[in-house]
């Protein structure tokens, strides 16, 4: 297996550089990872098409890393309720070590190839649902096991790597393998890889909840009103849709809360 993650970089001698040309150089390192994901395109299309019919028949999605890889596993689930108005537990986010390795992390917790399946099984999963293992280098423990051990389940499985013929691609039935190159500093993974997987979680959840039917237009109908500044943005979609005054959209939105209901309602108000 080539190691394209911990190879060396292709700059040296960075503490010698000003501070100027260390920003400039990590910028032009991190111009390549749009083309890297662009490649991949075809893997992410084939895993999602895979993965919207299981979610329509009640499936759900899960992600599974270690460090880096499961944080961002954990920011991707847990930014579709808000944005969605999905219930909890339609995405969900798992990392080694568990909740206390999201802020610091927990010494070889990612070297236990059994613990994954064990967390999963709290959430009494099966064959609609799909588990996406995200590791970097392609070779984390915890996230192996857990495909494999899934996989041999029933559950549709994937991966996002940066790395090209990992074991966890190996594992999965729908490899994502971006493959970013040598970081900046040697080995630290949060950069182009961590860019890398962010994008691809991106593109992985905000097509499939257009898919389901989340997003009107362009718009996040379902979007919870948790604050002023949501509230502000749903009224203003309410006006743009219905073509009413803001004092009239706002009722309609706060009446029903949230923008699908509010135009519904009134469109039905309408025609009735």
């Amino acid at each position: 297996m080539i190691s394209y993650t911990e190879a060396g970089s292709h700059y040296d001698h960075l503490e010698q550089m000003s501070l100027h040309e260390l920003l400039v150089n990590i910028n032009r390192e991190d111009q390549t990872v749009p083309l890297a994901v662009a490649k991949v395109i075809p893997q992410i299309e084939a895993l999602v098409a895979q993965m919207v019919p299981r979610m329509k028949a009640g499936g759900r999605l899960f992600y599974i890393g270690a460090g880096t890889s499961g944080r961002l596993g954990i920011v991707d689930a847990s930014e579709c309720p808000p944005t969605y108005g999905v219930e909890h537990g339609l995405v969900v986010g798992l990392i080694a070590g568990g909740d206390t390795a999201i802020r610091k992390a927990v010494e070889f917790a990612e070297d236990d190839p059994e613990q994954a399946w064990r967390d999963l099984e709290e959430y009494l999963v099966g064959p609609n649902d799909t588990l996406v293992g995200i590791a970097a280098s392609g070779r984390t423990p915890y996230v192996i096991g857990g495909v494999q051990t899934a996989r041999r389940h029933g559950l549709l499985t994937g991966c996002v790597t940066c790395n090209p013929g990992s074991p966890l691609a190996a594992a999965v039935e729908y490899p994502i393998e971006a493959v970013t190159g040598p970081e900046f500093v040697t080995g630290s993974t949060r950069m182009k890889a961590g860019t890398a997987q962010k994008l691809v979680l991106n593109m992985i959840t905000t097509s499939v909840m257009i898919q389901l039917g989340r997003v009107r237009g362009n718009r996040m109908v379902d979007m919870q009103l948790t604050n002023h500044k949501l509230v502000d943005r749903g009224t203003r979609m309410v006006m743009d849709l219905l073509k009413v005054d803001r004092e009239t959209a706002n009722q309609l939105l706060l009446t029903h809360g949230s923008v699908r209901k509010a135009v519904e309602s009134y469109s039905q108000g309408i025609t009735g």
